[in-house]
């Protein structure tokens, strides 16, 4: 069984993923695996503490990972170790999945480089920030999820479609169909 590491550092948007890793756990029956620059814990945006169970060095050297997805969060610097980690997954074409200002980090990797994404940092934002924009503004797609091949990104608002696309990417549906409808049609008729 393959490993799906999250990302997580301070201040990220936990509830963005929360769907999405509840699901590939219990349903798909895959290992989701908490990965941060070191081992502390960190605080979401909505509170709650989170330890890693992995840094990125030690993910760098396992073997069996099927995706890593990155949720939203500050526009922050990026240490070389994440980059290492995305490029090396890329080279593989595992999984990456990022959603609101998660794909800034694909992008300062050169992932989005030529690839169609989205994102929910404009570049008004960015601007107001006084930051170099992560993203190559040519590859940018305005949709809610953009898939483009193995790499998922979506605007932060459709986190529940992020989550539904990560599903279809990983089969975690594949066999039970009904109870995939039957999810969605559950979250549509709220």
């Amino acid at each position: 069984m393959g490993k799906i590491i999250c990302f997580i550092s301070e201040d990220f948007a936990d509830f963005e993923i929360t769907l999405a890793c509840h699901k590939i756990k219990n349903v798909g029956n895959k290992e989701v695996v908490s990965m941060g620059y070191n081992l502390a814990s960190v605080i979401s945006e909505s509170g709650l503490f989170y330890k890693p169970n992995v840094t990125v060095s030690e993910a760098l050297e396992l073997e069996d990972i099927e995706g890593l997805i990155i949720p939203g969060g500050p526009i922050r610097d990026q240490q070389k170790e994440l980059t290492e980690l995305i490029i090396k997954l890329d080279r593989e074409k595992k999984m990456l999945a990022a959603i609101c200002n998660g794909p800034q980090y694909l992008g300062r990797a050169g992932i989005l480089l030529a690839r169609h994404f989205t994102t929910s940092c404009s570049v008004d934002r960015i601007k107001q920030l006084h930051v170099i924009d992560p993203f190559p503004r040519d590859t940018y797609v305005d949709k809610r999820v953009v898939r483009d091949g193995h790499v998922i990104t979506a605007a932060g608002r459709a986190f529940v479609d992020f989550s539904f696309e990560i599903f279809d990417y990983l089969g975690v549906y594949q066999d039970q169909y009904e109870e995939s409808e039957q999810l969605y049609k559950d979250i549509m008729n709220r």
